[in-house]
């Protein structure tokens, strides 16, 4: 009505303040995460870690959203926001890397391309010739 979303409508999953888990979660949908984690995140949904969440994981996800802490490494298919009260700690690897203001990031990031979500490193194309700069 009003054309408010549920809750259920908005996230599959929630764990609340207070909830720790530690070893690996997996789950398809998209998770709301206000509690702590330790270990491993992986899915193909969205995964919305909230303001008053600590997780210390290597991420693989469709998308994160970073409203709380977050030590580890990120690897996404599609995108990655850090929000306003976002706080990300580690490398990140995905097509779309987002910082709003407020947020911060201490790491490196790498752009993965959907033809090569794997590539890692990019190879110089030798076939053209580049002139080379000379000094005035």
């Amino acid at each position: 009505m009003f054309g408010k979303k549920t809750v259920s409508e908005e996230f599959n999953g929630f764990l609340a303040q207070g909830t720790s888990v530690n070893g690996d979660l997996s789950f398809s949908g998209t998770l709301h995460l206000n509690g702590n984690v330790r270990g491993s995140i992986s899915t193909t949904g969205v995964l919305i870690i909230g303001e008053h969440a600590t997780v210390e994981a290597n991420i693989k996800a469709g998308e994160v959203q970073i409203y709380g802490t977050v030590i580890g490494i990120v690897e996404c298919e599609s995108r990655v926001e850090i929000c306003e009260t976002g706080r990300l700690r580690g490398d990140v690897r995905t097509q779309k890397l987002i910082i709003n203001e407020g947020g911060t990031f201490e790491g490196t990031s790498l752009s993965a391309t959907p033809e090569k979500p794997n590539q890692s490193e990019w190879t110089p194309d030798h076939s053209e010739n580049v002139p080379e700069l000379t000094a005035r």
